[in-house]
């Protein structure tokens, strides 16, 4: 291979990096490994995806750059070779509750083309008539939304109470309110009858009645129209108010809840649209449908004229469901997909284009997927590199980086300790290597010897939510018990939304963010950083403020930010470093003052597990050997909690409740972003917190954490309709006699 055939690194030193130099191939698939923390995103995202972002924005005029996203240098020396990188991460796809799959994935459009063309009884003007985002063909009640806001009859009337004796407990009817007097006085209602009593007709008349009366003013009469409680209700509070605040809201949703629309049943279109059919089915009949079934409908459109339009509509959706989303359909909101599903999604999306030589760069795309599944990821993975295309992939899985064509495992282990390249080359060079990675790729925990026995358990109500099939979860206390089954078999709906929403008392820990700014860091999230301002105001006698950048302490030329901003009129605002405190966010006054020779922001770059020697006090040290037991000893004291992985933040979470007993635990994939050599801790973690006497619920697709649980529970058999049946529930072994489970396929 010539040079340029590479992706050339030289002299890296981003983050923990140690002047790493590196030559990437390009158009084939690297796969890079190594523990969480190693280095890995710092050369993948923070380097290589960062260094084409700015390389790329540089192109367009300043103006342009006002509006794309910004990008700094990393601190490398020279990247050489970069094509356009496209980052398809796990975030969610976003948008709100009018982006359905059907929408991100262009597949709506082409269903529009075809009704507006073929339809019958013919509809609207264009293919936008058939938009439920568009005034032609949204539900006029919901505005296309498929919910709108239902009053709570029992929480705005007593229905013990008549009108006289104050059923109405909205606000705006007190004792001598306009609004009340008003009714009182129209002669439309027997004000002494008990609102229990009221006739169909007569509480239609109260709610949504229209009607002008007379009411005796100062002895004259005067024309009043009146309006219904409920009608006159929505009005004030949605029509006239769009922006409610937080405690307006409040307020509002004590009288009113989200329901599915009773024009259109959720349908999201107005009833011209639903009319209009191809075959006997509507729009909205076909977009809804699981998408395998709605691809072998599909087959039976076999009429000339549409042919082109199917094809496309099939080719599209047969992508779908070659990446294992089979079970979804084109009406899913976006806002409810997994980050795993909503990855996989971009992906195939990103395959329907034509373009070639761009670098596709996916953080661990085989979350969420069982192992049955991973295969399906690997084929696209491939098609992306067979397109003439560089694809990095961080990943975890062995059955992932065993399709690689190169292989750049980091290392030796994390933060400090990690940073730099420890192997690269082929998977079979891998397996023979002494790195970390190399050892456990053919490693496997064994069966639990000897599992806890369940006596007493935690059972939830049969639901039929989503595609639950009458289904409850029975769960042994105080046991390690693990939930599995295919992606889009039901776990999260029963476990997260059914269960966990009857055991209120549950503690939910997923990878969600930490919702934290870039003040916030290990040390304020774990609360150690009070006791060590107040270590540090002892042995200097000030005041404990001065020890905080957020307080007396803060740098007055950044305000405790680290950082300026820039404005260059008409140029992008930049930010740079504070020149006073060079981004250590301190007044410089306060680095005058130490604690064992080290100054508050010598303690702040401190690792956990240099904090932990360093401190001799039992409330840090405490606090602190929690976080090195969950493998997260590298994170610095000061490290920003946004910039944190999902993996590391639920385990930051996990850190947190090491020393509580008698709880309820939910963990949602814990082993996401773990490298297999942490598997083991994990597993030691998890039987901590039971031994302690909590009761632990894990969703989980690792073999390895399943082989090391006491309880399993195996949903399915399928995704989607094909799910939402417990096929098995019981110990662990015990799976391995249950033909219809596939997941027992891949227990030995």
């Amino acid at each position: 291979m010539t040079s340029n055939q590479f992706i050339e690194i030289a002299n890296d030193n981003e983050n923990n990096l140690k002047n790493v130099s590196l030559k990437i191939p390009k158009n084939q698939l690297t796969v890079f490994t190594g523990v969480s923390g190693s280095g890995k995103s710092s050369l993948v995202f923070d380097t290589i995806a960062q260094e084409a972002g700015r390389q790329l924005n540089s192109t367009y005029s300043a103006f342009t750059r006002l509006f794309l996203p910004k990008y700094k240098r990393p601190d490398v020396y020279d990247v050489r070779n970069l094509s356009t990188a496209i980052i398809i991460d796990q975030k969610q796809l976003g948008g709100n509750a009018r982006s359905t799959l059907g929408t991100v994935s262009d597949i709506s459009p082409l269903f529009r083309v075809l009704f507006s063309r073929f339809g019958q009884p013919h509809y609207g003007h264009g293919a936008n008539a058939f938009s439920f985002n568009d005034p032609e063909g949204m539900c006029e009640k919901c505005q296309g939304i498929g919910q709108s806001y239902v009053f709570k009859l029992d929480a705005a009337l007593d229905m013990e109470k008549s009108l006289a004796e104050g059923a109405i407990l909205l606000g705006g009817y007190t004792k001598d309110a306009y609004y009340l007097q008003l009714i009182l006085n129209s002669g439309l209602f027997d004000n002494n009858k008990p609102i229990k009593e009221y006739s169909d007709e007569e509480m239609q008349q109260l709610l949504n009645g229209e009607a002008t009366i007379k009411v005796p003013v100062n002895g004259v009469s005067h024309n009043v129209k009146f309006e219904g409680i409920e009608k006159q209700f929505f009005r004030l509070n949605l029509k006239a108010n769009k922006e409610m605040t937080a405690t307006n809201k409040k307020n509002f949703e004590k009288f009113a809840e989200m329901a599915v629309c009773d024009a259109c049943q959720g349908r999201r279109f107005n009833s011209k649209v639903l009319a209009s059919k191809i075959h006997g089915y509507s729009i909205f009949d076909l977009t809804d449908m699981q998408l395998d079934q709605l691809l072998q409908l599909l087959d039976t459109f076999t009429d000339e004229e549409m042919a082109p339009i199917i094809t496309d509509i099939k080719r599209r959706i047969q992508d779908l469901v070659a990446i294992g989303l089979d079970y979804l359909s084109l009406t899913r909101e976006t806002t409810t997909l997994s980050g795993g599903e909503a990855q996989r999604v971009k992906t195939v999306k990103y395959l329907a284009n034509s373009l070639t030589d761009l670098i596709y760069i996916l953080d661990e795309p085989s979350t969420g997927l069982h192992p049955r599944d991973v295969h399906r990821l690997n084929e696209l993975l491939l098609k992306l590199r067979d397109k003439g295309n560089t694809v990095l992939v961080v990943e975890h899985d062995p059955n992932v980086i065993k399709i690689a064509d190169f292989i750049v495992d980091m290392g030796p282990k994390a933060g400090v300790h990690g940073g730099e390249v420890t192997f690269t080359g082929t998977y079979e060079d891998l397996k023979m290597s002494d790195t970390l990675t190399g050892r456990y790729l053919i490693h496997h925990l064994p069966w639990r010897k000897q599992p806890r026995i369940a006596t007493t358990f935690l059972k939830s109500q049969p639901s039929t939510l989503h595609n639950l099939k009458n289904s409850s979860l029975e769960i042994p206390e105080g046991l390690f018990t693990v939930v599995t089954g295919v992606a889009g078999s039901g776990k999260s709906t029963l476990v997260n939304q059914v269960f966990a929403k009857e055991f209120g008392e549950a503690v939910q820990i997923s990878q969600a963010p930490l919702h934290a700014n870039s003040r916030s860091n290990p040390a304020t999230y774990t609360g150690i950083l009070s006791e060590i301002r107040k270590q540090f105001a002892k042995a200097n006698d000030v005041s404990d403020s001065l020890f905080s950048a957020n307080s007396k302490g803060a740098c007055p030329k950044c305000k405790g930010k680290g950082v300026v901003e820039l404005n260059l009129s008409f140029m992008d605002n930049s930010e740079v470093e504070c020149p006073l405190c060079q981004g250590s966010r301190f007044n410089p006054d306060v680095l005058s003052y130490t604690l064992k020779g080290k100054n508050i922001v010598d303690v702040m770059k401190m690792t956990i597990e240099e904090a932990f020697d360093f401190f001799n006090d039992k409330k840090i040290s405490t606090k602190l050997s929690s976080v090195q037991n969950v493998g997260l000893g590298y994170l610095t004291l000061g490290q920003p909690l946004d910039t944190l992985s999902g993996g590391e933040s639920q385990r930051l979470k996990i850190a947190k409740e090491l020393h509580t007993k008698g709880n309820l635990y939910i963990l949602d994939e814990p082993t996401t972003g773990l490298h297999t050599s942490d598997i083991e801790n994990i597993v030691r973690i998890i039987n901590d917190l039971v031994d302690k006497g909590n009761t632990v619920i894990v969703i989980e697709h690792n073999i390895d954490i399943m082989r090391s649980a006491d309880w399993i529970v195996d949903i399915g058999p399928d995704g989607g309709a094909r799910g939402g049946e417990i096929i098995y529930a019981g110990p662990v072994q015990g799976i391995r006699s249950v033909p219809a489970s596939v997941t027992a396929q891949y227990l030995d």
